[in-house]
């Protein structure tokens, strides 16, 4: 409902604009994504999970909702400051003037977000393994290939903000 319904109704640009041969990110890309994503986990707990394991917090619940969070938390960290740090370490103009250009603008996406997503893996499985590391650094990298190669205008997290 929420893609079909919410997201036109509430955003005048569609998931993708070209507007004089430049082509763009639309205000619909990202909350139509995250519906599939929200209705995608939604039809899986349904599936697979009994009804008699959905309905009780235990502790155990209680511990991975706080590495979860702190694990978003520390990688969030990262990809903000990251960068930052090392462009005043390294160079004596900052990381504003850097923060669109190779490899300055991936350093702290690559990290963070391949970070999060082995973090993540190795969270629910109980172990770090190579194979969480390289899926992370894949899905990061599909991310910056996805996101920001096609779009000149755009800055990947939190580039923008910085």
């Amino acid at each position: 409902m929420i893609a079909l319904v919410w997201v036109p109704a509430d955003v005048t640009t569609g998931m993708i604009e070209k507007v004089r041969r430049q082509v763009t990110i639309g205000d619909a890309l990202a909350p139509t994504i995250a519906a599939g994503f929200i209705g995608l986990g939604g039809v899986l707990v349904a599936l697979f999970e009994s009804p008699e394991n959905a309905r009780r917090i235990t502790r155990r619940n209680l511990w991975f909702l706080t590495m979860l969070l702190l694990t978003v938390g520390v990688s969030f960290a990262i990809m903000r400051w990251l960068c930052p740090a090392l462009a005043s370490l390294l160079t004596e103009e900052g990381y504003r003037p850097l923060r669109d250009t190779a490899p300055w603008k991936y350093i702290g996406f690559l990290l963070g977000g391949a970070g999060m997503i082995a973090a993540l893996i190795s969270l629910v499985e109980g172990r770090i393994t190579r194979r969480a590391v390289l899926v992370g650094l894949a899905a990061a990298i599909a991310l910056i290939v996805v996101y920001d190669l096609p779009f000149d205008d755009l800055l990947l997290p939190p580039n923008g903000d910085v």
